[in-house]
């Protein structure tokens, strides 16, 4: 349902008692040029406009590098040159500039958010306390450009999660769901609160008005002091980009502060801004009212003409001519020393003053902040919510429900049929090894490229909420692994159930209870290291690539394709490493183990195999390894999520 921006109504909820005035000095961003390049860029950051694997810091991709200043030892690119300003509460503050100005960086080192490629100085301070990236978090909010959510939620269903960790912890259940439904109206999303969020190209859901309506709601819920947004109109039509805009502007009259970033806002958009800032190759070229732009360029004799849309002429003052390079330089650089040097800029310097504590060092400052926790709820409450949505979203991924399971089933009886009616003589021996082989191998490809494809997928969406406040690494790890688990468990069984008994292996039940739990085990190996590959990786693409050239070695050591025995000397280390290896041998040792007879082809004797054991031996196992594989395939799922674990941890942490 579309909502009329005149019928927008402030919230229900009481204001604030207290406003809050944020400001910026001398703030600077530059980016290493050896950062740019190289092959190990390629396990650290992805190229612009990623999808949704990946957010890159530097403006998102082009906009700070086309235009930044360069220095004369080229090892940095400057993206922002002693940026400063202030906005204060009842402020809906406008970031504007062109192509290549610096805006997206400048609000991620406003947000202290994406920030892991740029070298940042300077000072933020709110209310005259200098901010640390906890405590900003705890009192802001950020609607970033790219709206992420898991589309087999419903909006509702969103919400709800949304407002379980992200309200302050003394919001009873009943209260935190009123403020869902009031989002929910406030926002016009009546019509679609039970539709699916949908994921593009597979999963039909709500539209691009409703989505960024939604990424919205999200934020208000927890009724934010300070809010900031990046490109908020991006993708939609005039008349919902003014409806979102409507709304950013009632949260502005409410008593909240708002900075945006914004591309070519229309004149009817523009009068809502009360204050922009206008910025050209990371300089500020103005900084005030929109009345005191016009007095600005003014007195330059730069006249905005009657009926012309004023940010549409200043970004034209401000932006890089093509053909004209010197010039369109010449001007920006005139535009901003101007300003530097005007009344308006003293003015700004006189607030910027005002707002910050030269008195306290910077030192004393972070240590009363830093003791401010981004998170709103405790650990249970957290894990509880993150449990419920897990289990939501999985129980509803087609990828999940429906395919891998088919799929599995249909693999595994192909392979039945390939294998099916096996004896136990001398050609048995080798079909049975090979089954087992086939089993091992069947569950690393599929189980490892399933947790890629899910896992990376996921990965943006957990470091943006992570970021946000919402929940810990270790709860989001532990609630999407007991999640998962019952999924593996059964697509495991089904190919073990279904290969074993056509196969036709050892009947013995017990037998049979041994292979199924060895292969258990040995999926909990595989997942794990998927998790693992998954954090390192920036996206599904790499980690699918890199997969097989990191499995295929484990597989050639495993003991079917070469013998136990036979590994040269110098690789013999990579057996030891090899979930294969210990895999295999556990479950031919349980397969022939106890087999008192072989029948060897008629009239031939010499080089038969007659019992069990001679397999076992030939294959340069041994049984008394039994309980040391299943240790170290124990201890390989455990190190493998460890290592996760801590890549991730590292990777949370850098983008603060």
């Amino acid at each position: 349902m579309a909502m009329n921006p005149s019928e927008a109504q402030p919230f229900m909820a009481p204001p604030p008692p207290t406003g809050l005035t944020y400001s910026w000095q001398n703030l600077r961003a530059q980016v290493p040029i050896s950062r740019q390049s190289g092959f190990a860029s390629c396990f650290t950051q992805c190229p612009p406009r990623c999808g949704r694997n990946r957010e890159p810091i530097v403006d998102q991709g082009s906009e700070a590098l086309n235009g930044g200043l360069v220095r004369d030892d080229q090892a940095s690119k400057v993206v922002l040159d002693d940026v400063s300003g202030i906005v204060e509460k009842g402020d809906l503050c406008a970031i504007l500039g062109a192509s290549g100005a610096g805006k997206s960086t400048l609000l991620n080192a406003l947000t202290m958010r994406n920030v892991d490629a740029l070298e940042i100085s300077g000072e933020r301070y709110c209310n005259s306390e200098l901010v640390t990236p906890e405590s900003l978090t705890a009192q802001s909010a950020y609607v970033q450009q790219d709206d992420m959510f898991i589309g087999t939620l419903t909006v509702r269903e969103h919400l709800q999660f949304q407002a379980r960790v992200r309200m302050d912890r003394h919001f009873n259940a009943k209260e935190r769901m009123d403020r869902v439904q009031e989002v929910i109206a406030h926002f016009g999303l009546d019509n679609c609160a039970d539709v699916l969020i949908g994921v593009q190209g597979r999963i039909k859901g709500i539209s691009g008005g409703e989505s960024k309506r939604l990424a919205l709601a999200s934020e208000v819920l927890t009724d934010p002091l300070l809010m900031f947004c990046d490109e908020p109109t991006s993708g939609l039509d005039s008349y919902m980009a003014l409806t979102v805009v409507e709304t950013l502007k009632n949260m502005a009259t409410e008593g909240k502060t708002v900075i945006i970033t914004i591309h070519q806002p229309s004149s009817q958009i523009f009068e809502m801004f009360n204050k922009i800032l206008l910025l050209a190759n990371g300089r500020v070229a103005f900084h005030g009212s929109r009345e005191d732009a016009e007095g600005f360029f003014r007195s330059m004799d730069m006249i905005v003409p009657q009926y012309f849309n004023p940010a549409d002429f200043y970004v034209q003052k401000l932006a890089m001519v093509a053909g004209k390079r010197d010039e369109s330089q010449s001007q920006i650089q005139k535009i901003c020393d101007t300003f530097q040097s005007s009344m308006w800029g003293s003015q700004l310097r006189d607030k910027l003053a005002k707002n910050a504590s030269p008195e306290d060092s910077a030192s004393t400052k972070v240590s009363i902040r830093a003791s401010v926790s981004k998170y709103k709820v405790s650990w249970w409450r957290q894990f509880s919510a993150l449990m419920t949505r897990t289990y939501l979203a999985t129980i509803k991924e087609p990828l999940i429900a429906k395919v891998k399971i088919i799929s599995t089933l249909v693999v595994s009886l192909v392979l039945g049929f390939i294998y099916y009616g096996q004896k136990h003589d001398q050609a048995g021996i080798m079909n049975i090894n090979g089954a087992i082989f086939i089993i091992i191998t069947n569950l690393s490809f599929e189980n490892i490229f399933a947790v890629i494809m899910v896992f990376c997928n996921e990965l943006p969406i957990f470091l943006r909420e992570h970021a946000n406040g919402m929940y810990r690494t270790d709860v989001y790890l532990i609630c999407k692994q007991l999640v998962e688990t019952p999924v593996f468990i059964i697509t495991t069984t089904i190919t073990v159930v279904i290969l074993y008994l056509m196969t036709g292996m050892n009947p013995d039940p017990l037998r049979f209870l041994g292979a199924l739990g060895i292969a258990l085990l040995l999926t909990q190996v595989i997942v794990s290291f998927g998790y693992m590959i998954s954090c390192i990786v920036p996206n599904a693409q790499v980690g699918n690539d890199i997969s097989p050239v990191l499995i295929l070695p484990f597989m050639l050591v495993g003991g079917f394709f070469l013998n136990n025995l036979s590994i040269p000397t110098w690789l013999i280390w990579l057996k030891y490493i090899s979930w294969f290896k210990y895999a295999n041998e556990c479950l031919v040792i349980n397969q022939w183990s106890g087999v008192e007879e072989i029948d060897c082809d008629e009239g031939v004797d010499w080089g038969c195999i007659h019992t069990g054991d001679e397999v076992i031996a030939r294959l340069g196992y041994d049984k008394a390894n039994m309980t040391f594989n299943l240790v170290m395939m124990v201890v390989f799922s455990l190190v493998y999520r460890l290592i996760g674990f801590v890549v991730l941890c590292i990777k949370s942490r850098r983008r603060n």
